[in-house]
């Protein structure tokens, strides 16, 4: 084999390193803007935010996070979604569990997009997460700009991604259970409530 062969072959192996090529990867997310954004609703699922960011999101969480200071609510009625969606309202006796990512600037605009923020369906609003034994201050979550009165029922659909994101970023099993059970007592309601009306009729 030639001294030319043997270079090209040695440089190909280095070009596809799987380390080196995560190496790159880590390399270039330094060099780009970035923000930190917590999801607590359908977001958490990685696999849903990839439909609405164009991109693997998977490697971006950075892990389970804990914002202090506020509860969790079904305050929105999505259009796209027909259902109740979430939202986080401040109290001072609560917490919400969710996912912290650590996203590229340029996939900002997509994110508010998602969020309905042109339409004021939800508005940034900058919090502070703890996270593996971290803070992170000015992380970025979302709120609805105006919330109902009383919670409305998300549909099978949402509750499943809610569900599958919360499980799959490794939220603890108790906050799966809480969070299954609030759904399904909304569920549960608004189907009473439907027979009730129903039978009215």
């Amino acid at each position: 084999m030639s001294n030319q062969s043997r270079y090209s072959h040695h440089s190909w192996v280095q070009s596809h390193n799987p380390a080196k090529s995560e190496l790159k990867l880590q390399q270039q997310r330094q060099k780009e803007p970035m923000f930190y954004y917590f999801a607590y609703g359908s977001c958490m699922c990685p696999v849903d935010l990839k439909r609405s960011l164009g991109e693997n999101t998977h490697p971006y969480i950075i892990g389970p996070g804990i914002l202090k200071g506020y509860r969790l609510g079904f305050y929105s009625y999505s259009q796209t979604r027909k259902c109740g969606v979430l939202d986080v309202v401040k109290d001072p006796q609560a917490s919400v569990k969710g996912v912290l990512y650590h996203l590229p600037w340029r996939l900002s605009e997509y994110l508010d997009i998602r969020e309905g923020v042109s339409q004021s369906l939800y508005r940034h609003e900058a919090v502070e997460i703890h996270c593996e034994h971290q803070v992170y201050t000015n992380a970025r979550t979302y709120v609805v700009v105006n919330k109902l009165i009383e919670e409305m029922a998300p549909n099978d659909w949402y509750f499943n991604v809610v569900l599958r994101g919360a499980v799959t970023c490794g939220l603890p099993e108790e906050y799966c259970w809480h969070l299954f059970n609030h759904m399904y007592q909304l569920q549960q309601n608004y189907q009473k409530q439907a027979t009730s009306t129903a039978r009215r009729k």
